[in-house]
């Protein structure tokens, strides 16, 4: 899986639990690096002042340059902004949450969290981030016109949320400004309190600032395409956009009003790069941090001048069917009974027939695994390790279709009803590797007599693919996508029924009752939470409607003159004042 940088080890995923990530495998031979050991940061040295940094993005198109968290979904854009866009809190190894630019106070008893901002926090035009910027955010996200993808019935538990959605109210009542809106203080009022409302990736509240000093003017139908937000953001971090070349490229300069002090770097360099040309751009020695594509890191892993570091990012790739629509109006997912992938044993046999382990051998280099549930092994004890997963098996793939009365007729079978079956898979282009490993998949399954084709007969780019999939575009039966997780295992904002990122459009009775439960009071209980996620996940291993295929190690190339850099789960979100040149 092609990741874009993770924002578990930089930056903070705010609100939602999750942002769409680009997928295409990373591997292209058989060398196993399974057995090599990365650090997850770069040695501390001596720092200096000033100097370029030139750093990569890398994507196969280019970013969409939403610069504002509530509404942008796709992990490109925050990867863009990261230099800038820090978050009000920062996280622990656990991921629980730690005081940041805000400090950060829960209390059950009174059913409120509050936000109290640090002394001379400002935004990169010299005005204070106030209780205001904090309180704005939630205006966007509650307000159908300004097009946010982040309204969740979590959110629903804020006091006075839903009616100002709705319309039924000019101010959401359970957010307190107890030192009025240009003082430092937001008090959010919950109508009950929930497990997980301390880690990071709870979508119970939100999680950043919004100037709105400086966006109260726009229109809530504009502020998505706003130059404010496109062209000229502002940030409270330690950087701040000079230019911004729409989808290429960004160059950043010092926050001179930086509330924790003036950063090492005199300037900032991003630029797009294709994940085909990366390896050759390491060995020119053309950017100071680049991401490796696994693929490559055979031909790139001897290239002097870069310290390599690594971590397993908090997400997967997975492979979803497509059994239902949004209804944008209730805000809610329909199943459909009657879908064209809406049998069970047609998903279970289509899973059986991946051979995700044969892949990650042949094109990768050890650094791709397959992975068994949707509760990744980084979320500890909620992890089931009993579940297997689907391990490839035509022949248990074949049975289930027969038994289920998919006959053949010629090379491929037919359903039940008799009718045709021709089965549209939508995948992401992606790098080199990523049409072999489609074609081989759509093989393997031609094996048990399915006939899967490529929805528009070929790999989509990455915003087109989530533009199909997001608006269940008919031409999608299933589809191949990956999700950048938050550090919390609650799986109500994913595949929640008023999950508009549920995007196969599954909604049970039993899936409702155990997202229920995985998020009441009696989840406040370690062990009882623990036992509902792992019945949660055996549920889902058995219905199919989304099935895991794989996580990969993310390894990225630093320039060995620099100091500061790191990807551990538990770096501040002030590492970017901290990365310097060295002497």
């Amino acid at each position: 899986m092609k990741k874009i940088k993770m924002l578990g080890s930089i930056g903070l995923i705010a609100g939602a639990a999750l942002s769409l990530v680009a997928c295409g495998n990373k591997n292209n031979d058989n060398t196993d690096a399974s057995k090599e050991k990365f650090p997850e940061a770069v040695p501390t040295k001596a720092a200096k002042e000033g100097g370029t940094l030139k750093y990569a993005i890398e994507t196969d198109t280019p970013f969409k340059g939403i610069f504002e968290g509530t509404l942008s979904t796709d992990s490109i854009d925050n990867t863009v902004s990261q230099f800038g866009n820090e978050s009000l809190v920062g996280q622990d190894n656990n991921f629980m949450i730690k005081d940041g630019a805000a400090k950060f106070k829960l209390d059950n008893k009174a059913k409120t969290i509050t936000f109290t901002l640090k002394k001379g926090v400002k935004w990169s035009d010299g005005k204070p981030v106030t209780a205001k910027d904090m309180e704005y955010p939630y205006e966007i996200i509650a307000n159908p016109k300004s097009g946010s993808q982040r309204y969740s019935t979590q959110l629903e538990n804020i006091v006075g949320f839903k009616e100002f959605h709705e319309g039924k109210a000019k101010k959401i009542s359970g957010l307190e400004m107890p030192k009025g809106e240009n003082g430092n203080t937001l008090v959010i009022h919950f109508k009950e309190m929930y497990p997980g409302m301390n880690q990071i990736g709870s979508g119970y509240f939100w999680k950043q600032a919004t100037p709105y000093h400086y966006l109260k003017d726009v229109p809530m139908n504009k502020l998505m395409s706003s130059d404010k937000i496109r062209k000229k953001p502002l940030f409270f971090g330690p950087y701040k956009i000079d230019k911004i070349v729409r989808g290429q490229s960004v160059t950043w300069s010092p926050n001179k009003y930086y509330y924790k002090g003036k950063p090492h770097i005199k300037k900032i360099v991003e630029s797009v790069i294709s994940s085909n040309s990366a390896g050759q751009a390491i060995k020119s020695h053309k950017f100071d941090i680049i991401d490796v594509v696994n693929s490559q890191w055979r031909q790139v892993k001897g290239t002097k001048g870069f310290n390599y570091v690594a971590n397993t990012p908090l997400s997967y790739s997975y492979l979803g069917f497509k059994v239902g629509k949004w209804d944008k109006k209730k805000g809610i997912n329909v199943m459909d009974k009657n879908a064209k992938m809406n049998n069970k044993a047609l998903r279970q046999a289509i899973a059986y027939g991946m051979n995700v382990n044969q892949v990650n051998k042949r094109y990768t280099q050890g650094l791709t695994f397959r992975i068994p549930t949707l509760i990744p092994k980084a979320f500890g004890e909620f992890f089931d390790k009993d579940i297997k997963g689907y391990t490839y098996n035509i022949k248990k793939g074949n049975e289930l279709l027969d038994k289920a009365g998919y006959k053949k007729k010629g090379t491929y079978r037919v359903q039940p009803n008799g009718k045709p079956l021709t089965i549209h898979l939508a995948a992401m282009s992606g790098s080199s590797t990523q049409e072999p490993i489609v074609q081989n998949y759509i093989q393997q399954w031609k094996k048990m007599g399915l006939n899967v084709k490529l929805t528009t007969g070929r790999l989509i780019e990455f915003n087109s693919f989530y533009d199909k999939v997001q608006n269940d575009d008919p031409s999608v039966d299933m589809f191949m996508g990956a999700w950048s997780l938050a550090g919390e295992p609650s799986q109500n904002n994913l595949y929640g029924e008023h999950a508009s990122f549920n995007f196969t459009r599954f909604v049970t009775p039993e899936n409702n009752k155990l997202i229920a439960e995985m998020n009441s009071k009696k989840a406040m209980n370690n062990e009882y939470r623990k036992n509902v996620l792992w019945k949660w996940q055996k549920y889902m291993n058995e219905e199919a409607y989304v099935v895991p295929i794989s996580n990969s190690y993310s390894i990225t190339a630093v320039n060995s003159k620099l100091t500061g850099y790191s990807v551990a789960t538990d770096t501040n979100t002030d590492m970017w004042q901290r990365v310097a040149f060295t002497k």
